[in-house]
């Protein structure tokens, strides 16, 4: 009896011991991948604080004028410092991090002392425009490096236990010491200042209460389908219905779906006021590319003139899976008008016109007389400009601003290196309005 109950409890001792491992495995596996889920979150993070780093670094570099390196500037110690949070939250050894660590940490203190000088209206010299210069290449390592370790956690050839283990030999691999020379030269400054800190261009259009590209009187739905099917064209139609009312968007329009005879499917939004197409959009599948960029471009311009938008410039454009997307500006008096935006999409296996938008160019357009008087010299806008931006292009342009107005600038287009700037001084008032990042992808040309 006695030997009984010894097994008995023997039993149940090697199962509570069972119970007691599995449960430790499923914790321990539980708290792992709370802990990688927790590390790739910090990682990615990290990423993107560390990209605006480096477009703020880089514009930081066009121009000398205090007023936007001020603002600019703030930037860079803003997004340094979150980088640096989130580089402390990811499992690699501190002596793997420390030039990172440093470059945040000089990026982060020199660019807020620099910022205080702005403030006090003090234009930069170009001692200090070399030293957020050298920042600026380092940061292009640090974000070269980032990016070759998140390829490779999401491919699975590194996970972040190896980081753990050999996040150090890996950055002293991949990330050269930045110039020591360079950084004796900033903590100098920093002895100096102590105790003293992103798709094309405005495509994120300013939408009106008045619209003033909103004209005529209002319809009903009925015109709105007649509209609709004037536009696509009724030999292409199999069947048209309306969505309804559209009221509490930015332009309230009547919703129109179309099914053409080919089963594909065409969204119209027809506004309410002057019947005015607010968008199309025609989903189809697009057999390759079968036209240039040029010629899409030409097919998109002809459509637009067809369709009563004259006057219109491309500005800026991206292509996907055969699909070319195209940003066209107004222009009048050679003054190029961002506010007054339309997109259109084209089908690049036969150049047809697959959709609209219209939005900008609704809310905005109007005839404004551009009166080029009492205006600086671009000579006048150029001497704002650092001596590291290389001018390849100037000209007038009005941009709008998040204030709902509008402001008429020089826009002056050029490179620092191997980047392409877009640098607008206000042509009434001499100072730097804005300064945009263009980004040349295989896939178009978009701002930042």
């Amino acid at each position: 009896m006695k030997e009984k109950c010894l097994k008995i409890i023997c039993v149940i001792l090697a199962v509570i011991a069972i119970c007691a491992a599995a449960f430790a495995y499923k914790l321990n596996r539980d708290n792992a991948r709370t802990a990688n889920n927790s590390y790739s979150f910090a990682f990615y993070e990290l990423i993107d604080h560390m990209e605006d780093v480096e477009n703020y670094l880089a514009k930081s570099l066009v121009t000398k004028e205090a007023n936007h390196g001020a603002e600019t500037l703030t930037y860079v110690w803003r997004e340094a410092t979150m980088a640096q949070v989130y580089l402390s939250q990811i499992p690699i050894s501190n002596e793997g991090l420390s030039n990172t660590q440093k470059f945040l940490n000089q990026a982060s203190d020199y660019s807020y002392s620099l910022s205080r000088k702005c403030i006090k209206n003090e234009n930069l010299k170009q001692e200090e425009l070399g030293n957020l210069k050298d920042l600026y290449n380092y940061s292009l390592e640090v974000n070269n490096t980032l990016s070759q370790i998140a390829v490779e956690i999401n491919d699975g050839t590194l996970n972040w236990k190896e980081l753990e283990s050999d996040g150090s030999s890996m950055f002293a691999k991949q990330v050269s010491n930045p110039s020591k020379d360079s950084f004796n030269s900033i903590e100098t400054n920093f002895e100096e200042y102590d105790g003293l800190i992103y798709d094309g261009a405005y495509s994120e259009h300013i939408t009106n209460v008045e619209k003033k590209g909103l004209t005529g009187e209002e319809i009903e739905e009925e015109k709105a389908k007649e509209i609709a099917e004037e536009f696509v064209g009724k030999e292409k139609i199999k069947e048209l219905k309306s969505n309804g009312f559209i009221e509490n968007g930015t332009i309230k329009s009547y919703s129109i779906e179309i099914t053409t005879n080919e089963g594909d499917y065409i969204t119209i939004a027809i506004a309410q006021k002057g019947g005015h197409i607010v968008f199309m959009n025609h989903n189809r599948n697009v057999d390759g590319e079968k036209i240039t960029e040029e010629e899409a471009e030409k097919k998109a311009l002809e459509f637009l003139d067809k369709k009563g938008f004259n006057d219109m410039k491309k500005t800026y454009f991206i292509k996907e899976a055969g699909i070319i997307t195209i940003n066209f500006a107004y222009e009048e008096n050679d003054v190029i008008v961002y506010p007054d935006l339309i997109k259109v999409k084209v089908a690049m296996d036969n150049g047809e016109i697959l959709g609209i938008e219209t939005t900008g160019y609704l809310n905005n357009h109007e005839k404004r007389n551009i009166n080029k008087t009492k205006l600086i010299s671009v000579q006048d806008a150029l001497d704002l400009v650092n001596d590291n931006l290389r001018i390849e292009s100037t000209r007038l342009a009005i941009i709008p601003t998040e204030y709902k107005t509008e402001i008429f600038c020089w826009e002056l287009k050029g490179k620092v290196e191997e980047r392409d700037f877009l640098l607008y001084v206000n042509a009434k008032e001499a100072k730097v309005e804005d300064i945009l990042v263009v980004i040349q992808t295989d896939n178009g040309t978009l701002t930042q």
